[in-house]
């Protein structure tokens, strides 16, 4: 009796949304990548430079000296409570560069990575994802000159430090938000690579970095908090600050649901012009 060999054959199901389930599941599966790119990034970021990774520290403590003496010196600005001038600023100054640094970053994310993005499938929001993260190991850097203020002014932080790491969630939020549409926009319309420093610039200076955001007329603040980074900024300086520093719970809310909303709409549309990065770039 002649037995029969039988071989499988493997079977392709389609099944509606199977693609967009797919996709969240890549992401997982190419990690590595994701690895990949922010540590190379975090290699390049500072190569060939004299000083390497200190212009992480020089930078946000000759901006904090330069606005603490102009506000806090010249223009005679109140802190919040009893803290030092310098540790209101630089509380502001860490997620202000941290975010600035990740507009930079993502906005030409995927034009710096085209020769990847036309040659080999993945998903493509490791690649802002990625530059973020860069940003991310600068702000870590940079936190230590507010432990050196601390040590410095004898100042000992409240319970209310436990919090911070939600604020720096929210921060992290924000800025890959806003970072995912400026990569997604610099990709169809190269414009945007003139319009991202502008937009970094500007935000210095209607955000309350050099001064405390009390200051702010009763009837103009809820407006103000528009401005999503205001909402983090003062999360940062309630959480580190302490004592009589208050938080605008108010307008607080409204920059959280801003945050959320530029997370959810930037992932949207990323999404949406993904498959034409490819023709694009």
């Amino acid at each position: 009796m002649n037995s029969k060999r039988i071989t499988s054959k493997p079977e392709l199901i389609i099944e509606a949304g199977q693609t967009e389930q797919q996709y969240w599941k890549d992401l997982w599966r190419y990690r590595e990548l994701f690895y990949f790119l922010s540590w190379r990034d975090i290699l390049v970021r500072y190569k060939q430079t004299a000083i390497g990774m200190l212009w992480a520290l020089i930078r946000p403590f000759l901006t904090m000296v330069v606005f603490s003496v102009i506000f806090g010196n010249l223009a005679k600005l109140p802190s919040e409570g009893t803290a030092p001038y310098p540790i209101l600023v630089f509380a502001a100054l860490l997620p202000w560069q941290f975010f600035a640094s990740a507009l930079s970053e993502c906005s030409n994310s995927l034009i710096s990575n085209a020769n990847l993005i036309s040659k080999v499938y993945f998903p493509r929001l490791i690649v802002p994802a990625s530059s973020v993260i860069v940003s991310f190991v600068d702000f870590l850097i940079s936190g230590m000159i507010l432990l050196g203020l601390m040590a410095w002014y004898n100042f000992v932080p409240s319970w209310r430090i436990l919090s911070l790491p939600l604020f720096v969630a929210i921060a992290f939020a924000a800025s890959l938000g806003v970072g995912l549409w400026l990569a997604a926009l610099n990709v169809e319309y190269r414009d945007f690579r003139y319009i991202v420093p502008f937009i970094v610039q500007f935000g210095l200076y209607i955000s309350p970095v050099g001064f405390s955001s009390s200051i702010v007329p009763e009837q103009w603040r809820l407006l103000y908090y528009l401005n999503p980074m205001v909402g983090v900024i003062d999360g940062f300086r309630w959480a580190i600050l302490g004592g009589e520093s208050k938080l605008y719970w108010a307008g607080f809310t409204l920059s959280l649901g801003l945050v959320a909303l530029l997370l959810v709409s930037s992932i949207w549309y990323f999404r949406k012009v993904e498959r034409t990065f490819a023709d694009v770039i």
